[in-house]
């Protein structure tokens, strides 16, 4: 496992892309978060994919490619590198936040990616970003394409409509757990009925659990 900090030549910058907001509050004037870096990783991010994959099928259309890139770069993959390089025992978290679940939340561990990817780009430019998304997001693109390029919601959608009725709807069934670390349970409602429900930190990734237990009982891959 590679460590992230041979990355950098500015650990500065290292410590400024691991540094969540909850943790400035509790240390102000110390530094700011991650949050501007988070935004100029974003991007970053979704230039180099968009890149790599254009030239790497140059017989594919341009909405397989956006499915393709926003695939790459949902919250689930981006977590998943997180974990890879153990970030999530490095991120600058309050006692709250890491008391609740935070060093495996994976919208914070999304976050942290974006916000390291922006970091490498002020510390190496383009070059060393490029070197940090290719060996740890794109080492796998083609086994990606072997698999549903949309998300749970999308396909669900468009099963249900080929079928002839109204697209899904999804409401919240709870809400708990205090505001640092909530659970939603969602369910997803077609044509009145209760299809299935699905549980995440926040109502998006349930949403998403919900549909894919939907496709599930559909014995929809």
């Amino acid at each position: 496992m590679t460590d992230i900090a041979t990355y950098f030549k500015n650990k500065d910058l290292l410590e400024l892309a691991l540094t969540h907001k909850s943790w400035v509050n509790e240390h102000s004037k110390v530094r700011e978060s991650n949050e501007r870096l988070e935004f100029l990783g974003d991007a970053i991010l979704e230039f180099i994919v968009s890149e790599y994959i254009f030239t790497l099928f140059p017989d594919k259309e341009e909405g397989y490619l956006t499915a393709l890139r926003a695939n790459l770069v949902n919250t689930k993959n981006l977590a998943e590198v997180a974990q890879k390089l153990n970030l999530g025992k490095k991120i600058y978290l309050s006692k709250g936040e890491e008391e609740g679940g935070g060093r495996t939340n994976r919208s914070i561990l999304a976050d942290t990616v974006e916000a390291t990817i922006g970091a490498l780009f002020l510390d190496g430019g383009i070059i060393m970003a490029k070197k940090f998304i290719k060996t740890n997001l794109l080492d796998d693109v083609q086994s990606k394409t072997t698999q549903p390029l949309k998300d749970a919601k999308s396909r669900l959608q468009e099963f249900v409509q080929a079928k002839g009725l109204r697209a899904p709807t999804y409401k919240v069934v709870s809400e708990t757990g205090p505001d640092h670390n909530k659970s939603f349970t969602l369910e997803v409602v077609v044509d009145g009925g209760s299809w299935a429900k699905g549980v995440g930190k926040n109502k998006g990734e349930a949403a998403q659990d919900a549909a894919e237990n939907a496709l599930k009982n559909n014995n929809i891959e």
